[in-house]
């Protein structure tokens, strides 16, 4: 028994030929043009899968409820979204919307790899990686217990939903320096049950 969690990194909130920087908690933009597209690009898949969720939650940022919203109306009686504060982005400390060079420069590759590989974060982030595991078990946990046989839909960002795949992962893909990150406009399924249970079906999914 359990159910299926549908986690979505929301779309780009860049174009082609836009200066791309680092955007965390603190930086709150729209989707961009390609964002809109990615959202809507994702709510035909799910509607042509037959995926019909039950349950909805997004974090609080423009981004991640404007993604959210835009799957949600693509579906019959669609569930009422809810707001998971956890799921805002991290805060990136000094590196907080700067271009990616620039936090190259500052952290160093090593750093930004031990984020992207183990989701260490370097000096400065402001992220708490046990308080985000333990948020996420318990999220997850909650969703199989609802009186619901449905899929649930999760819409969050990249700095978050890395830790979704690290509590799910079995201990051979822990343990090996797999890349967690998820794309933008990419969604990963992890399978939970009411006793704490989570395991990863796919991970960077994109329609």
């Amino acid at each position: 028994m359990g159910r299926d969690i549908y986690i979505v990194r929301h779309g780009n909130t860049f174009d082609k030929g836009d200066t791309v920087t680092r955007v965390g908690a603190r930086t709150d933009l729209p989707l961009s043009v390609s964002g809109h597209a990615q959202a809507e690009a994702l709510a035909k898949h799910f509607q042509s899968n037959g995926t019909h969720f039950t349950s909805a939650i997004a974090g609080p940022l423009k981004r991640t409820e404007q993604t959210a919203r835009t799957i949600l109306s693509a579906q019959s009686s669609p569930p009422g979204l809810q707001t998971g504060e956890f799921l805002r982005e991290i805060d990136y400390g000094p590196d907080e919307n700067q271009p990616e060079q620039l936090v190259i420069d500052r952290i160093g590759e090593a750093a930004l790899a031990a984020w992207e590989s183990h989701a260490t974060p370097p000096p400065g982030w402001k992220v708490d990686p046990d308080a985000l595991r333990q948020a996420w078990r318990d999220c997850l946990q909650s969703l199989a217990r609802e009186d619901t046989a449905g899929p649930a839909l999760i819409v969050t960002s990249n700095g978050i939903a890395r830790f979704a795949r690290l509590i799910a992962a079995d201990a051979a893909t822990r343990s090996a320096a797999a890349d967690l990150k998820l794309k933008t406009g990419a969604y990963g399924i992890i399978h939970a049950d009411a006793i704490g249970e989570a395991r990863l079906k796919s991970w960077n999914e994109r329609p």
